[in-house]
């Protein structure tokens, strides 16, 4: 009988679901138990494949557009985000919708509002293309919201009036990245306006904090996460940033790369926000079957925000 290698694996906590993600998925099972199926969601409501595929299992469709939408059923809106345009056509339509943009990217929304009524014109940090940075452009009329993405953008910059800016963020970047770029914004433009509270939440933040802790101990790294989840693929980055040599982002266990794993003796795991704790089991369930496992918890912080659900949900009719 041959003895199986011996592995630690380093599990990250806090991982996986944030409050956000947490109340995206129940507002669509909440909202396919009072209208019934189908419930049409603009957008997957998180990034990731198997949450996506459990909820069209009860009935849930997903499409990119409103245009994809019958007026006769309810839509819901992504955790990430959406234009205002999108609501306000949903609204011409006399349409059923339900808004289920996480409560922290909505602050970024509020504040963007805020800082363009008081004549500010806003430098967003984000990734172009990304549903959030979308939604969050979005809010304000085309050309009062200016998109950076790295140190280099910020030199590209040019906006109405040097003295009248203000700074908001995506809220799934890196923190050390993002740092960056500020310092690169404050150094050009002085009188630029930052966030009361740092835009990037409280999930991203702790989950990135975490790898942190466990890159020192480990040789390789495993996020659990979507391709299209930004907050997944910065902990891949946050990890290699951190000297962990091989850092991989994974779907699932399926796709875990045993050959590059050959001879290690410890292994991080940790999950982006939007990625199911059973996707996380099934890792440590593939690992066990290969080696002799000693599982260790590396805990930075405690999680304890919860988000209500929107007020449609709860009151029956």
């Amino acid at each position: 009988m041959t003895t199986k290698p011996a592995l630690t694996l380093y599990l990250a906590a806090p991982r996986g679901f944030c409050a956000g993600v947490d109340r995206a998925i129940k507002i669509v099972e909440m909202a396919l138990t009072k209208w019934g199926a189908p419930v049409y969601v603009r957008h997957e409501i998180v990034h990731n494949k198997y949450v996506v595929d459990g909820l069209k299992a009860l009935g849930a469709v997903f499409v990119e557009e409103l245009d994809d939408v019958p007026d006769d059923r309810p839509v819901i809106f992504s955790a990430h985000g959406v234009p205002k345009s999108i609501p306000a056509e949903a609204a011409r339509r006399e349409m059923i919708y339900v808004d289920a943009t996480c409560p922290l990217v909505s602050k970024v929304h509020i504040e963007a509002e805020r800082h363009h009524e008081a004549g500010l014109q806003m430098v967003m940090i984000g990734h172009a293309g990304h549903p959030e940075t979308i939604g969050t452009m979005g809010q304000l009329p085309a050309g009062e919201v200016l998109l950076v993405e790295t140190v280099e953008d910020v030199a590209q910059v040019r906006p109405r009036d040097p003295a009248k800016l203000a700074f908001i963020t995506q809220t799934t970047l890196s923190v050390d990245d993002t740092a960056a770029i500020v310092a690169a914004l404050q150094a050009r433009f002085p009188a630029i306006i930052g966030p009361h509270k740092e835009d990037i939440c409280y999930a991203t933040t702790n989950r990135q904090a975490s790898v942190k802790a466990i890159a020192p101990k480990i040789d390789a790294l495993l996020v659990i996460g979507a391709p299209n989840s930004s907050n997944s693929r910065r902990l891949v980055e946050v990890g290699r940033a951190a000297g962990c040599a091989y850092a991989q982002l994974v779907h699932r266990a399926t796709e875990i790369d045993w050959r590059a794993l050959e001879g290690i003796r410890s292994v991080g795991i940790t999950a982006g926000a939007s990625a199911p704790e059973v996707l996380v089991n099934e890792v440590l369930d593939a690992f066990r079957s290969r080696y002799d496992t000693t599982v260790e918890l590396v805990e930075t912080a405690k999680e304890h925000v919860e988000f209500k659900v929107p007020r449609v949900l709860r009151v029956q009719e």
